[in-house]
């Protein structure tokens, strides 16, 4: 069955469907993959939108407003995560693309929409087996954990993401690589994640038959648990089929308590993204044997000696149903800081993807590393760190020296303006605060 021709205009409806799985064969078949959309990228809007839904439902009908520190320190790891792929083209797409050009032993029509359906469960099959080896796997866990060190369960736990991560995934799609095109895995690629971003959410609560078929929130909060029963269940992406077959499924039962087993009680960015590294190489080293040092990498999370790959269940700390999130306190004025620095800051995110081609490098290059600062800093400041006031102020300062001299641009004259006053006056009160706290610790050495 073939004459279809994927469309890359996006109208809301398309937006909307493109969320959920739900666009035909015939709006994303293309030929070649330099037609296929950044869909991922097209769809920010639509996850800012259902973010405030989320967001005012959730207090409005549960009365629970979002942890401001917690759910940006889930949008910082998304950002952070997206970053490489402003100069480069994913690895997962890469990697496939060389075996399809050098190896490929069949060429399916890309019109078709039996390669489009043959892609859907090829390439969710795939994600299945990558996502229960992130979770078998030591040193793969280690880039997989960033999206589960959240203890809230919402749709910002959705974004938060590993840059890691996708440099372990690229191996399970390769057998595809012989027969389907590129261009055909690259869409289903980019909607199998889509699709896991709404069942990040504790609104919706059963959805019935469905429930036997497809992976829903009630599935995926059991992934996230901490819980004992919790562990090592539900890795669908969107099937929850896989998981029935190969008998890691466990339906939702008791409170589901979200995290991590051994939380790691930081928002600060470049933590919540390789704090397990560390924990590997430091477990590497004292572990003596060099087949226990690979069993450290290559054995579970709580793998040790003497014990089973993927370690012992008895071992696991006890849930009650009564632990607390970590929450150092967030004053209201301090939230809404963030807040609005944080939205700032997706302007340049979003501007520096859209006029990524047309860039020099060293302007890519000191967006990325503005971003990465800006996002340590909030995360300092969202946990109070003794030297936040004085990184803020250096922050400040280097998004001023930007804007001065073209690095930092914005298509309206007047915003451009308003953030050199915005960002002077934030620059000189905290500069006064990291003076004041300079003096006092001065003083108390004294």
């Amino acid at each position: 069955m073939g004459g279809y021709t994927g469309q890359s205009e996006l109208s809301v409806s398309k937006g909307v469907r493109m969320m959920f799985y739900a666009l035909h064969p015939n709006e994303t078949s293309f030929r070649t993959i330099e037609e296929v959309p950044d869909y991922v990228e097209k769809a920010t809007a639509y996850f800012f939108i259902m973010l405030v839904m989320e967001m005012f439902v959730s207090w409005a009908w549960k009365g629970r407003p979002l942890r401001v520190n917690d759910g940006l320190s889930s949008l910082s790891a998304g950002v952070m995560s997206r970053l490489p792929d402003v100069a480069f083209r994913g690895v997962e797409v890469t990697t496939y693309v060389y075996v399809w050009n050098h190896y490929r032993l069949a060429e399916l029509p890309w019109d078709s929409v039996w390669t489009w359906g043959l892609t859907f469960l090829g390439v969710d099959f795939g994600y299945y087996w990558f996502h229960r080896m992130a979770h078998e796997v030591n040193i793969v866990w280690a880039g997989h954990q960033t999206h589960h060190s959240s203890e809230d369960y919402n749709l910002t736990t959705a974004l938060r993401q590993s840059f890691l991560q996708k440099y372990f995934s690229w191996m399970v799609y390769w057998p595809m690589a012989f027969f389907i095109p590129p261009s055909v895995f690259a869409v289903h690629l980019q909607f199998n994640l889509l699709y896991q971003f709404w069942i990040h959410t504790e609104l919706i609560n059963n959805l019935g038959p469905l429930e036997l078929i497809l992976n829903t929130p009630s599935h995926h909060r059991v992934h996230h648990g901490r819980n004992p029963y919790c562990i090592d269940s539900n890795y669908a992406g969107t099937l929850i089929i896989w998981d029935r077959i190969f008998g890691t499924f466990v339906p939702e039962k008791d409170k589901v308590v979200y995290g991590l087993t051994h939380p790691i009680n930081t928002f600060e960015p470049f933590q919540v993204q390789l704090q397990h590294c560390i924990y590997i190489w430091n477990t590497f080293w004292s572990t003596p044997g060099f087949s226990n040092k690979l069993s450290v990498i290559f054995k579970g999370p709580g793998w040790g000696p003497g014990k089973p790959r993927l370690g012992l269940h008895e071992e696991l700390p006890k849930v009650t149903g009564d632990e607390k999130p970590y929450e150092p306190g967030l004053s209201t004025p301090l939230q809404i800081y963030t807040m609005i620095h944080f939205i700032l800051l997706l302007a340049v995110y979003r501007h520096m993807f859209e006029a990524k081609l047309i860039l020099t490098q060293i302007t890519l290059l000191l967006r990325i590393l503005y971003i990465l600062l800006t996002l340590t800093s909030l995360g300092f400041l969202l946990e109070h760190r003794p030297n936040a006031a004085l990184f803020e102020t250096v922050r400040c300062s280097v998004f001023l020296l930007l804007q001065k001299y073209g690095y930092l641009t914005t298509d309206i004259p007047s915003l451009t303006g308003i953030c050199e006053i915005i960002f002077s006056i934030c620059m000189a009160v905290w500069g006064l605060q990291a003076i004041r706290q300079l003096v006092t610790r001065t003083q108390k050495q004294e």
